[in-house]
């Protein structure tokens, strides 16, 4: 990929960003002499001795977003009949999405930004404001009745009556405070349910480790904060999940461990049948059917509950929605669109697109095939799509917090 002077300065100061990020958010700095294994940051622990993976580090957003004109949409590749089109930009390290009752699209960010976005549209003029301001990874955000549930790795907070009061933003309401905290997968993706409780995951602390019985898991929780319950075992990161529309079963993307293999383990897509009594594997055994060279031994793939579906090694498989809405065809309907973030510990780059997957109505996956692609380019990524969001109108929404921007995919037929 050509890249010009200005692009190149701006992805220079982007690594350091994302350096400067991991190395304080981990509590670790890079010494001259080889550091000691608690100095090293959490991504970089399991790192193989080689200078091919010395190489490798997360992928920085932009300190700066990507200027409308020269964001990637051009590059996109979609279905016949369906078109894409930046919906928004400016909207450093967008990630989560999600749509409030009067149309306002709220967005959440995390190392970079540590910010939360309003985007408002008044006769397709958008203007994108922020609504709170340097917050710990603030990544798991829900609009549920007027009110904006935002949560960090520490607790989760409410922001009332938020649509009137977008230039005045109301004090935020304690919801819990009892989250861990951790750095290392503790970002959140948070949802309601059908049920009307609030899901909230907790990351285990680690690449690879042996977590506690309140890591690894997904919880759930009246609105209050009350009422806390486990719903799933043995889940590394999950940052996506959401319920059929048919028979509200939560389904849900984990991402595999690190630093294993360049093609080994796969992410997955999950299905919760049993509330409470699954285990999903971490860290015994990886993909249903790969037992850990440390922790899978004395252990057998088959006690847990296998994935319905892999969806790559390293792909950073990040949200997903079941499609609800209407102006998609009709293939597309009770149909889950997943982003994947694409990797950046494999040497060789793919995905960083959106996929999308058909249940079998039997609890597992008929097929799956690749929805918007075209962001992988002389092996380097253009963009990163992280999470996706059905809008009213039946659009979908793409955030991509690579460059800042967010994407609306439509459809006006063949």
């Amino acid at each position: 990929m050509k890249i010009d002077k200005p692009a190149r300065a701006r992805g220079a100061v982007g690594q350091t960003v994302m350096a400067i990020a991991l190395a304080l958010a981990s509590s670790a700095a890079f010494p001259a002499d080889p550091p000691k294994e608690a100095e090293v940051p959490f991504w970089a622990i399991g790192m193989p001795k080689n200078d091919t993976a010395a190489k490798m580090a997360p992928v920085p957003a932009f300190p700066i977003p990507t200027a409308a004109d020269k964001l990637p949409v051009g590059k996109l590749k979609l279905p016949p009949g369906f078109k894409a089109e930046v919906w928004a930009n400016g909207v450093l390290d967008a990630r989560g999405l999600r749509q409030g009752d009067k149309g306002t699209v709220f967005v959440s960010s995390l190392f970079v930004a540590g910010k939360i976005y309003a985007v408002t549209d008044k006769g397709g003029k958008r203007t994108v404001k922020t609504i709170a301001e340097k917050l710990f990874l603030p990544n798991g955000i829900e609009f549920h009745k007027g009110s904006l549930f935002v949560a960090t790795p520490k607790d989760i907070t409410r922001y009332d009556n938020i649509e009137a009061n977008l230039d005045n933003p109301p004090k935020p309401v304690m919801v819990y405070d009892k989250l861990p905290g951790d750095v290392p997968h503790g970002w959140k993706f948070i949802k309601i349910g059908p049920d009307g409780k609030l899901y909230v995951p907790v990351g285990a602390p680690c690449n690879i480790c042996m977590p506690d019985d309140k890591h690894a898991q997904i919880r759930r929780m009246n609105l209050d904060g009350s009422g806390e319950e486990v719903v799933a075992r043995g889940v590394r990161n999950t940052v996506g999940f959401d319920w059929d529309p048919k028979t509200k079963d939560l389904w849900f993307t984990d991402n595999g461990r690190d630093w294993l293999s360049e093609d080994l383990p796969n992410d997955e897509l999950n299905h919760i049948t049993q509330p409470g009594k699954q285990h999903f594997g971490f860290p015994y055994c990886h993909q249903g059917d790969f037992a850990d060279p440390e922790f899978g031994w004395g252990q057998s793939c088959s006690d847990f509950t296998k994935p319905v579906m892999l969806t790559g090694p390293h792909a950073g498989t990040l949200g997903m929605r079941f499609y609800n809405g209407k102006m998609f065809p009709k293939k597309y309907q009770g149909a889950m669109f997943i982003a994947r973030h694409g990797p950046w510990n494999r040497t060789k780059k793919y995905a960083a697109d959106v996929i999308v997957a058909w249940p079998d109505g039997k609890g597992g996956i008929a097929k799956s095939e690749t929805f918007m692609y075209g962001l992988v380019e002389n092996n380097e990524s253009l963009g990163r799509p992280v999470d996706v969001m059905v809008m009213k109108d039946g659009s979908m929404l793409v955030s991509d917090d690579h460059n800042g921007a967010i994407y609306r995919i439509s459809y006006k037929g063949k």
